[in-house]
């Protein structure tokens, strides 16, 4: 039976103008996405996010400006009866990021990549540049869609 899958994924830039990423290898895939995640029964969207954030990141953040909700269908990538609905928010870190942050794309350290064989996911994350931050530069339909129209809007239009 076919069922909405609903994911909430942040923006967040810091004051060096660089937006967050982050780089999965999940099931044998590598997907570069915005930090977030699946919206769990008995939380709102705001909610989810700043629990995935703290989850993952081990990051405080304020969730604020809404941006984007998918208003085309979009398969599941991972489950063929899952149609995915995104909604995106902008995020503003509320502490300093311990989390590591990488230089590279899916700089996995050993440890990481020894829970893989476990989990058969992992995860690490790194800034881009605005000049180096493109729909290019991530893997997910609707992040490329929500990329393009950031780009669009311009530096200018991004909450610091």
């Amino acid at each position: 039976m076919p069922n909405f899958n609903l994911r909430v994924y942040g923006i967040l830039v810091n004051e060096q103008r660089q937006v967050l990423v982050s780089d999965e290898l999940i099931r044998g895939g590598y997907f570069t996405k915005f930090p977030g995640g699946g919206l769990e029964f008995g939380e709102g969207t705001r909610e989810c996010l700043a629990r995935e954030f703290k989850e993952e990141m081990d990051l405080a953040v304020e969730v604020t400006e809404h941006i984007y909700t998918t208003d085309f269908f979009q398969l599941s990538a991972f489950r063929p009866d899952d149609q995915i609905i995104s909604i995106y928010y902008f995020a503003k870190a509320m502490e300093p990021i311990r989390a590591p942050l990488r230089d590279k794309p899916f700089d996995f350290d050993e440890e990481q990549l020894r829970l893989y064989g476990e989990r058969k996911e992992i995860e690490t994350f790194r800034f881009l540049n605005w000049e180096d931050f493109s729909p290019e530069a991530l893997t997910l339909p609707i992040d490329k869609l929500v990329a393009a129209m950031l780009k669009e809007k311009g530096i200018a239009a991004l909450p610091f």
